[in-house]
């Protein structure tokens, strides 16, 4: 924490209340990283997903399953073929790497199994707090709130939390935010970040929670 004033419990609780009333929540489309039939897809195409826009990913993604589709045969490839195929996404060369340490070891360690808690997800290369919570919530219907750049924008701008970085944030967001939002949390805050609390003019004067905000209040008395 740095000191600014997060908001209280009580104030926490209501911003959730708004958001789940604004914002549609998890819908019945709502599908996990680029859509993936299975865990160990899933979390490749999260791996992927990375520093990468939506369009480069999925590019990637089917250029990559187009080869190989279990850990096995995406560890029998090639370094160079993998590369290729993913390199639409950028940081081809390390995420290569990452792949095939991820399917050594589910080999090796897990029986080609992916781990369903966030502390195995996260012991596999390559995989972060963000990806292990995304694919707990979308493959193993988890209730976490992920933390993308609009949940970290969201939460730090109305006062959910204080924190420097996504991880951080996910980790506050964990103890603040009420048990009864976990489950769909992380879409109202990625939906309501989306089309109103945007990255850069947000909509402060439609926002649904505006009286709770810390970053309006600021700049309404500035």
């Amino acid at each position: 924490m740095s000191g600014k004033r997060v908001l209280t419990e009580p104030e926490i609780e209501t911003v959730f209340r708004r958001l789940s009333e604004a914002m549609p929540g998890r819908t019945v489309t709502a599908k996990g990283p680029k859509d993936q039939p299975d865990p160990f897809r899933s979390v490749v195409s999260c791996i992927l997903s990375a520093q990468s826009r939506d369009a480069n990913t999925r590019k990637a993604v089917d250029q990559l399953f187009a080869l190989g589709r279990t850990p096995d045969q995406i560890l029998a490839l090639p370094e160079d073929e993998i590369a290729a195929a993913i390199k639409p996404c950028g940081l081809y060369n390390m995420k290569t790497k990452s792949l095939k340490k991820l399917c050594a070891v589910l080999i090796e360690e897990h029986d080609r199994k992916v781990p369903q808690t966030r502390e195995g997800l996260m012991d596999l290369p390559g995989v972060g707090r963000k990806c292990a919570d995304i694919v707990m919530s979308f493959t193993f219907d988890a209730d976490v709130i992920a933390v993308d750049t609009h949940v970290h924008r969201v939460c730090n701008r109305i006062g959910l939390t204080d924190a420097k970085t996504a991880d951080q944030t996910a980790r506050q967001i964990e103890e603040n935010a009420p048990e009864w939002a976990m489950r769909d949390g992380h879409f109202w805050l990625i939906q309501f970040g989306k089309a109103v609390c945007v990255s850069r003019k947000p909509k402060c004067g439609t926002c649904p929670v505006n009286d709770l905000c810390l970053f309006y209040s600021a700049t309404a008395a500035a």
